[in-house]
């Protein structure tokens, strides 16, 4: 499995890269190669008087790599020029990666719905599972929020086909997953929610299947803001990540902010795991 770690080699970026227990919980899911990505903005130029950034990001990434390598993982650094996310998504396609990792210092206090630019494109266009690594904010030298990446899964669902594949990421997390909890929000503003049938019937069928792997679970059917919702769950059960499908329906869904799994990424405290919809071939 490999797995795509891009850095803009912030203090925030380092938190994630150098943090032991991250780098064992994506050993644990099956993550034996990391490519290391860095994009040069295709705005700044070499000859720049006084810029050598290419071979200050270089050298950076020269550390990275040993503290990775260190930790038992392949390692390969790309340093591109170009559109950040454009980029970083076009490295995890030609690669093959199954997951891609950005951190980010999570919400401001002054735009508290606003995440860093490339984690919230990386949000509305990844190709792959993207993993939004939440960083303390205010700090010279930040920690990792949640350092058990996987320990305690919060997994959102509103039974679509996109939801399914999230769920099935549980096939490889339940490595470094301890404990899951399933949440549904029922809200009759949303018209593609399944007709008939018992939601907490359908939580707990998918409970079953985790626990059969050993996994400790609980169900919960809330109302209201599915968004809201989660956040409040969140807060209730304090997860290491959230897990949630994006819908991506159309072009345009995917590209706007305000569907309910970009919403979560940009507003929730912790980590979340965002899974796209199958690309067509």
């Amino acid at each position: 499995m490999k797995a795509i770690c891009a850095t803009d080699l912030s203090a925030a970026s380092e938190a994630t890269i150098e943090n032991e227990t991250c780098l064992e919980c994506l050993g644990r899911i099956g993550v034996e190669e990391i490519h290391l990505v860095t994009v040069i903005p295709s705005n700044v130029h070499a000859g720049m008087p006084g810029m050598d950034f290419e071979g200050r990001r270089e050298r950076a990434l020269e550390r990275y790599r040993d503290v990775i390598e260190d930790a038992g993982f392949d390692v390969e650094a790309h340093v591109v020029r170009g559109t950040p996310h454009r980029r970083i998504n076009g490295i995890a396609e030609t690669v093959g990666a199954s997951l891609t990792i950005v951190g980010s210092r999570g919400k401001s206090p002054l735009e508290n719905r606003v995440i860093g630019s490339t984690a919230r494109n990386l949000a509305r266009t990844t190709v792959v599972p993207l993993l939004v690594n939440r960083i303390e904010r205010g700090a010279d030298e930040p920690n990792v929020l949640r350092e058990h990446l996987f320990r305690r899964v919060l997994y959102a669902t509103d039974f679509s086909e996109n939801a399914e594949r999230a769920f099935e990421a549980f096939s490889y997390l339940r490595h470094a997953t301890q404990e899951a909890t399933l949440v549904h929000v029922e809200t009759p503003k949303d018209p593609e929610l399944p007709e008939g049938g018992d939601p907490e019937a359908r939580l707990a069928e998918l409970s079953t299947e985790l626990e059969d792997w050993g996994l400790e679970t609980r169900t919960e059917v809330r109302r209201g803001d599915p968004a809201d919702e989660i956040l409040a769950a969140e807060d209730e059960y304090e997860p290491t990540v959230i897990l949630v499908g994006s819908r991506g329906h159309s072009r345009l869904r995917r590209l706007l902010l305000g569907s309910v799994s970009e919403d979560v990424v940009a507003r929730a405290d912790g980590n979340v795991m965002l899974v796209p919809p199958e690309r067509l071939a």
